[in-house]
């Protein structure tokens, strides 16, 4: 991992001055567009009228399952089927 990171390095330290600054600011663009569209995103969840509040139960989706199949543990099945396999 180190050896990946000081090649990176040294690929970014070849690169002339202008192409860093021009990566930098090009980065420094695409934070800043991600960080705008984040902050509209919550004013607007936030912004929303909502009178009511939904509380819910939790529910386990295991129960809600109506296949027998489906409630049984795959990892022991297919360690026994291993341990009792014919060679």
């Amino acid at each position: 991992m180190d050896r990946f990171f000081d090649k990176l390095d040294e690929r970014w330290r070849a690169l002339p001055v202008r192409k860093q600054h021009q990566y930098t600011l090009y980065f420094f663009v695409g934070y800043l567009l991600l960080t705008a569209g984040v902050i509209g995103k919550v004013v607007y969840d936030t912004g929303k009228p909502n009178d009511t509040i939904n509380i819910r139960h939790i529910e386990n989706p295991v129960l809600k399952s109506k296949n027998p199949a489906r409630l049984q543990d795959s990892v022991s099945t297919i360690l026994k089927n291993q341990f009792y396999e014919r060679k």
